[in-house]
């Protein structure tokens, strides 16, 4: 609701519990299993349904529009023009390897550098289309065409990230995000993103220090000397947290620096609750998901030690040991592997992904939202293949 102390910032309240989630979460999970994938485009137009609808900037909640049908129709055209493309070149490259190489680790390689700017490509116009599905106040937002641009500048900032060993990640970082911001809009309004990438640079010293201590270990490591191996110790958390920290920061930071005329955004989110959320929140998940293979592992340990024990004793009869059909095994795999699978995906939402967005939310508000009078409603963005490219490479899966 409005901060009536305040009356020049909307403050965001996050409306989602847990109970709703995770049945949502996990019928759809279970038809998805028995549809075999096919209901995935459903489970994540309701699960981002919920999460858009929990999200309310000054009570007014979020609403996403998306169409389970457009991303199903979008998914078969992108496997066709990717099917298209990658046999297509695949061929070409193989044959040129074999020829003037006479190997085909070249062409296998060169494949899989020609998939990294269709990966960009995806993941840009997976942004565009949700984006375009999503809206506040009845107003839609949007982002303007520009993949191939976005996909080109990936690449040269990704190969500037590797030359220096990772030194320049928080540039990279800066660079994408400001590429996408500044063609993102609000109906009439245009967003904008300020600052310098050099401003992240403090935010990310935590990861170098963890990296350069993972480094020093595995060299003394490698070189015999196995005293410092204690340094992983250090070395591990150190790297764990900066990465964290440099996630919170980064999103903050950047968030704190996005206009939209005389609209502004304040982020503060607390990067100590985010870490016990993931470091808490992934370990609960784990520990769950792992529950329904307990017996499977029993019954194997039981039957492996009575094979043990029938070598010694040959009196022990092993019919029970070696009588169990395959059939029997691989049901027993199947349903362990698929329990596993549904359970970590349902419980990571309650978890990580749902405490993730409600403290993001809650920390966030926007300043002067008077001047949202004069934005005016946009234009519908069609899409021929929604989100079918980051579908068929397998981006953005959760929701």
């Amino acid at each position: 609701m409005t901060d009536n102390a305040a009356p020049d910032r909307l403050t965001t309240t996050f409306a989602g519990t847990r109970g709703p989630l995770f049945r949502k979460a996990l019928w759809g999970s279970l038809w998805t299993i028995l549809t075999l994938g096919f209901y995935r485009f459903w489970l994540k137009t309701k699960l981002r349904r919920w999460y858009w609808s929990a999200i309310r900037p000054g009570g007014t909640p979020m609403e996403y529009v998306g169409d389970p049908l457009e991303k199903l129709l979008g998914f078969f055209l992108a496997v066709v023009v990717l099917a298209f493309y990658i046999g297509v070149v695949n061929l070409i490259l193989m044959f040129a390897s074999l020829s003037l190489l006479a190997s085909n680790f070249t062409a296998y390689f060169v494949s899989f550098l020609g998939v990294i700017p269709i990966w960009f490509y995806a993941r840009y116009r997976a942004r565009r289309y949700t984006l375009a599905r999503s809206r506040w106040r009845g107003v839609r937002f949007g982002l303007k065409p520009g993949a191939w641009g976005y996909a080109f500048r990936a690449l040269w900032h990704w190969i500037v990230t590797l030359l220096t060993l990772g030194a320049l990640w928080p540039r990279k970082t800066f660079y994408l995000e400001k590429y996408m911001t500044d063609r993102t809009v609000f109906g009439s309004a245009n967003l904008h993103q300020g600052g310098q990438w050099q401003m992240l640079m403090p935010a990310f010293v935590h990861v170098l220090i963890g990296a350069a201590l993972l480094a020093v270990a595995t060299f003394e490591t490698w070189q015999g000397n196995l005293r410092v191996t204690y340094l992983y110790a250090l070395a591990g958390p150190w790297f764990v947290y900066g990465v964290i920290h440099y996630t919170v920061e980064a999103k903050r930071i950047l968030a704190n620096h996005k206009t939209a005329g005389s609209l502004g955004l304040r982020a503060d989110p607390d990067r100590l609750k985010i870490t016990r959320i993931y470091v808490f929140g992934y370990l609960a998940t784990t520990i769950c998901a792992l529950l329904p293979v307990v017996p499977i592992i029993t019954l194997v340990g039981m039957i492996e030690n009575e094979r043990l024990n029938a070598i010694y004793d040959p009196t022990i009869d092993t019919d029970l040991i070696y009588g169990l059909p395959v059939s029997v095994w691989t049901a027993l795999g199947i349903i362990a592997y698929f329990a596993v699978f549904l359970i970590w995906g349902v419980l990571r939402h309650c978890f990580v992904t749902m405490p993730l967005w409600r403290h993001y939310a809650e920390t966030l508000t926007i300043e002067h939202p008077s001047a949202l009078a004069a934005v005016s409603q946009k234009d519908r963005d069609e899409f021929a293949e929604a989100e079918g490219f980051a579908e068929a490479l397998d981006l953005w899966g959760a929701i």
